[in-house]
């Protein structure tokens, strides 16, 4: 271990997506579309399901929830890059660092128990439509929705101290456009080992378990809706988990491949693409996903909209 400055690197450099400088404005061009896009979608699911009284049910809670965490988390890092190429700079402060890998693990995680959350509520409509009204009650969501953020605030907060331990007296060129636990440990001189364990085995634990839980959830959900005699009913039942299950894929399939695949398999230009994918592109492609194939947002979105307009009318 060094035995030098413990934060003798003052700031580290992000290279972004591409190093070449008449890239750079199709590249703030493109992400600046992304997360006004990502944002005003997610804010406009928030208001439709706040503004419908019919929108006040378990699964719209967890919905909006969904929605912000996803809001914020476009919002941790695409401004700073579209700062960074704007102002043609690339640094970012060791502490403004730290605060965004805490900032996207915790909301990574987030997202990851949402998810979950919106799986069971899936499970319980289908499967155990009597014990709905008091399985799912208002005092249980709050209680999975502040379990969820405490367990998210001690993991990121978790990590974030092992990563403030760390002696970083070599090259600090981030290969991202964000900072991100695994580019940062290889640039450490320090012993990383306590923190690869945490990413293995903490880590996949709290997507590993989450995973396996809307798994067996629709297990039960498919075996459930199969038994349904009527074609339209299963239809019916199938399409209220459509979307959820396009998010969980979407999600699930990118993070998976950037955090839980051998240090050795890692790749600069894989991660970033990756990256890239789970942390602007889903998040901007939820409330596109959750709203084409359901009605009951479609109609709060157009009354929200209708409301709007005739307000401006007047």
């Amino acid at each position: 271990m060094a035995t030098g400055n413990r934060t003798s690197t003052s700031q580290f450099i992000l290279l972004g997506l591409s190093s070449q400088p008449e890239k750079q404005e199709l590249i703030f061009g493109l992400f600046l579309l992304m997360y006004l896009v990502g944002a005003a979608g997610n804010l406009l699911i928030i208001l439709a399901i706040g503004s419908d009284s019919h929108l006040h049910t378990p699964m719209y809670f967890f919905l909006s929830n969904l929605s912000l965490v996803d809001f914020c988390f476009i919002s941790t890092t695409v401004p700073k890059m579209l700062t960074n190429i704007q102002t043609q700079t690339r640094s970012i402060s060791y502490s403004g660092c730290l605060a965004q890998i805490y900032f996207c693990i915790l909301l990574a995680n987030m997202d990851n128990f949402l998810l979950m959350a919106m799986a069971y509520d899936r499970y319980v409509a289908i499967c155990r439509p009597l014990h709905y009204s008091t399985t799912m009650s208002l005092a249980a969501c709050a209680l999975m929705l502040g379990s969820a953020w405490l367990l998210a605030n001690f993991h990121s907060l978790l990590h974030s101290l092992l990563m403030a331990w760390l002696d970083f007296c070599a090259s600090n060129v981030i290969p991202y456009f964000f900072c991100d636990l695994i580019p940062l440990l290889q640039l450490s001189c320090s012993n990383t080992l306590p923190n690869q364990l945490m990413i293995l085995l903490v880590g996949g634990l709290i997507v590993l378990i989450p995973f396996l839980s809307i798994l067996i959830s629709y297990v039960h959900i498919v075996s459930a809706v199969l038994k349904v005699p009527s074609a339209r009913g299963k239809q019916k039942a199938f399409s209220t988990c459509g979307s959820h299950l396009a998010v969980v894929i979407l999600f699930y399939g990118t993070i998976t491949g950037v955090y839980l695949s051998p240090s050795p398999s890692h790749s600069a230009d894989k991660d970033s693409l990756a990256s890239v994918m789970y942390m602007v592109v889903t998040p901007t492609l939820n409330p596109f996903i959750y709203c084409l194939r359901n009605k009951d947002m479609q109609g709060a979105l157009r009354k929200l909209v209708g409301v709007k307009v005739a307000f401006h009318g007047l």
